[in-house]
């Protein structure tokens, strides 16, 4: 059995057929093992015999929609992949907070990686790098100036499109260990 996090895109915990409890019966219909949330941000851990993982982000994404009504998006990566990312220590030195808030962003399997980094594609970002065994981006944004958004985030979508997701580098650190348990 591969332990697994799930990371679903678009899910707010204020919308009742997002909450936890719902999310988490989707999988356990599907047949998986160890089911778990983490916060309430569509971060699921579970584990399967399964190894083909854009097979298993499918099968997730339809039952999500046909279950909940949820498109939002699946991408899932393996306890190894996340524990992996976790150990290069790419923000080294770096506490998470508002001057410093530390993020990755999730492509899918299928998606091409990043021929070049690029060096600033807003102000208030800087790309740490690009984790390929997790397709992942890393980089700090400063949100530290109340109004300011960091364009990032939609220079990613244009870039790579609505198949990518978000996390904190604590909300990681939380998957990972919760996959460990």
């Amino acid at each position: 059995m591969t332990a697994y996090a799930a990371l679903l895109r678009g899910i707010m915990p204020s919308n009742p057929n997002m909450s936890n409890a719902k999310l988490r019966a989707v999988f356990e219909s599907l047949g998986f093992e160890g089911v778990g949330s983490v916060l309430t941000s569509g971060n699921i851990v579970f584990r399967s015999a399964e190894t083909d993982v854009p097979a298993l982000e499918e099968r997730i994404q339809q039952a999500l929609v046909q279950e909940l009504g949820i498109g939002g998006g699946t991408i899932i990566r393996s306890h190894d992949e996340l524990r992996a990312l976790l150990d290069t220590d790419p923000f080294h030195g770096l506490t998470h907070g508002r001057g410093t808030y530390l993020i990755a962003t999730f492509l899918k399997d299928t998606a091409e990686p990043p021929a070049t980094l690029p060096e600033r594609p807003d102000p208030l970002t800087r790309v740490v790098g690009y984790d390929e065994a997790a397709r992942a981006f890393l980089a700090v944004i400063d949100n530290s100036q109340p109004g300011k958004t960091p364009d990032f985030m939609a220079w990613l979508e244009k870039t790579y499109g609505k198949d990518i997701t978000t996390r904190t580098w604590l909300t990681i650190e939380r998957v990972v260990k919760k996959l460990a348990a």
